[in-house]
């Protein structure tokens, strides 16, 4: 029997990759009307004429377009390569917040002399701030880290709701900043918030049960690689006092991005470097979100000529870099006619 119900149903099935909707798709409409018909005829008139697809199964269905589109083992290489691209970019955001989130605790610790370390020097020393801002701030920090670690390590769940309790300050900082004019520090601006952290919550999507482990010591050992590579340089240019011509946070994204971009360019134009493409659309992602980022700062520099200027030229080395890597993202997204594995239960 078939009416407005299964129309219905059948536009909310339309939201599958295609390749899942051929081979699946009459076998769902089937099982989603069965769960309404009750074998009265009048009765089911009436529900196939009048009834609507249930919020559940609408959610069921939005959830399992997710994972398909970011596909695990067994799907098409584009939704294979798009799953690969976004949990890598994923975990690079996230490891931005886990690093900050480690100079936050190293410099909390150097300030207070724990550990028996030694005062730092005059022009790093700050005070520590009391207010619950700030203790909420430290304690978001900390957490990041711990999501960072979650998601390496397979513990996608205790990751996924762990950030959404992590960028709940933010909104409600950004928030009262709209509404009230003044931003409780030392929390940033929706410029941040939304490319830098809620972006990356919410495409968390791509870690499911199909997804392949992350390779777990290059992204763990990454996290002190960071600090150590980025945050301690920083902090001796910082203590040189000539600090001012070194780019700001956003600038240093910009950057970063690049150099990824071109440290990567070498794999990307050899096409025998086996998984080369997904690493290529991860980093385009990246550029893309980082770009973003620095076009939203920017609007704090309007009255600045030249912070303008410089941003502009960061903006077009990051575009070149990433124009070295877009061939290759371009190519991890050639379709291949491999069967889709059996259908992945619409609840899980």
């Amino acid at each position: 029997m078939s009416g407005n119900l299964e129309r219905r149903y059948r536009r909310v099935v339309r939201l599958l990759p295609g390749y899942y909707r051929e081979q699946w798709e009459e076998d769902m409409i089937t099982a989603l009307l069965d769960g309404w018909l009750t074998g009265d005829p009048e009765a089911d008139e009436y529900i196939t004429a009048e009834a609507w697809p249930g919020w559940a199964e609408v959610t069921s269905v939005i959830g399992l377009a997710a994972r398909l589109y970011l596909g695990g083992a067994g799907t098409p290489r584009r939704y294979f390569a798009w799953g690969q691209a976004v949990r890598h970019a994923v975990l690079a955001a996230v490891l931005v917040h886990a690093v900050l989130g480690l100079d936050v605790l190293v410099q909390t610790a150097w300030n207070r002399r724990l550990f028996g370390l030694p005062a730092p020097p005059a022009i790093l020393w700050a005070a520590s701030p009391g207010g619950v801002w700030f203790t909420v701030f430290y304690v978001v920090n900390a957490v990041w880290i711990v999501i960072f670690v979650a998601l390496v390590l397979g513990h996608y769940r205790t990751a996924r709701v762990l950030a959404v309790l992590a960028i709940v300050p933010g909104l409600v900082a950004s928030l009262q900043a709209q509404l009230t004019g003044s931003m409780p520090a030392p929390f940033a601006s929706w410029g941040f918030w939304v490319p830098l952290t809620l972006v990356p919550v919410l495409a968390m999507a791509a870690f499911h049960a199909a997804a392949p482990p992350a390779a777990r010591w290059p992204w763990l050992l990454a996290l002190p690689a960071g600090d150590l590579l980025v945050v301690v340089p920083l902090l001796a240019l910082q203590a040189t006092g000539d600090f001012a011509w070194v780019p700001d946070f956003p600038g240093q994204c910009c950057l970063l991005a690049a150099l990824a971009c071109l440290a990567h360019a070498p794999r990307a134009w050899s096409r025998r470097a086996a998984g080369s493409g997904a690493w290529s659309l991860s980093l385009a992602l990246l550029a893309a979100v980082t770009a973003v980022y620095r076009i939203a700062s920017l609007t704090e520099y309007l009255h600045d000529p030249h912070l303008i200027a410089v941003g502009l030229g960061e903006l077009l080395i990051l575009g070149t870099a990433a124009a070295l890597v877009a061939p290759d993202a371009a190519r991890a997204q050639a379709a291949t006619p491999p069967p889709p594995p059996d259908p992945h239960p619409m609840a899980a």
